[in-house]
């Protein structure tokens, strides 16, 4: 099975100089995710899923039959890529580079056409370079721009962080997002300060399990008029275009 059949609109690969985008394979690149991620559970403090504990249960994520799971290959709204780091030497990932992180299209609506922006995970080894800006970059032309150009022709992309991601908001506002507003208790992590989760730092509301957690968000937009206007060329400032 390949993430294609699934999903709403026709997936293509993307790319510059620096780094390409791909299809995430979980047969051929979830070795090498999970031996550089494990060790670092704090990649996924802000996120709903993970970590994993093995490779098998991270693998199993993709291939389950879940169509509400963000990346599951049966949920038809989502769609993961893989990062490919084109300014490192040919690995066993790619001949083309290392595998440096994923960025995820989740919450896809052909009806509305817009998508969101999610589960960007960038590995250690990357952190603090060029990857994230650029695949977020790449990410933002393969949604926003018109499919004679190689793009899906949304008209939306949404991105939403953690009130106490503030890296995440960082990137975000650098790429051209425009903040809508806050939406309060808008996720709870159930057992959330076993599975290394970060709260919104407000105490809890009555009743509830003292293992929870809550995250607040900052809901971010990019419109295609903002995308014509302003973000497109700011973009192309930030990345390798």
């Amino acid at each position: 099975m390949t993430q294609s059949s699934a999903f709403l609109f026709p997936i293509r690969e993307a790319s510059n100089d620096r780094i390409k985008l791909i299809p995430f394979n979980p047969d051929h690149h979830t070795h090498t995710f999970f031996n550089l991620s494990s060790a670092h559970p704090e990649l996924y403090t802000h996120m709903p899923m993970g970590p994993w504990d093995s490779e098998e249960a991270l693998k199993a994520e993709f291939y389950s039959e879940s169509q509400t799971s963000l990346l599951s290959f049966s949920n038809p709204t989502s769609f993961a890529f893989a990062i490919i780091d084109r300014t490192r030497p040919p690995s066993i990932d790619d001949p083309e580079g290392e595998l440096a992180g994923t960025i995820s299209l989740v919450r896809t609506s052909d009806t509305h056409l817009c998508t969101e922006i999610g589960f960007i995970i960038i590995l250690p080894p990357f952190q603090r370079t060029h990857v994230a800006k650029n695949a977020v970059g790449l990410a933002l032309h393969y949604s926003l721009e018109a499919s004679e150009k190689g793009g899906l022709g949304l008209r939306r992309v949404h991105w939403r962080a953690s009130t106490m991601n503030f890296a995440s908001a960082r990137l975000a506002e650098k790429m051209g997002f425009e903040r809508v507003g806050v939406v309060p208790w808008h996720m709870r992590f159930v057992k959330g300060r076993i599975r290394a989760k970060t709260g919104n730092g407000k105490d809890l509301p009555p009743g509830s399990d003292l293992d929870d957690l809550w995250r607040d968000t900052i809901d971010y937009s990019l419109s295609w008029e903002r995308w014509e206007n302003f973000a497109r060329e700011e973009t192309r400032k930030q990345i390798a275009l």
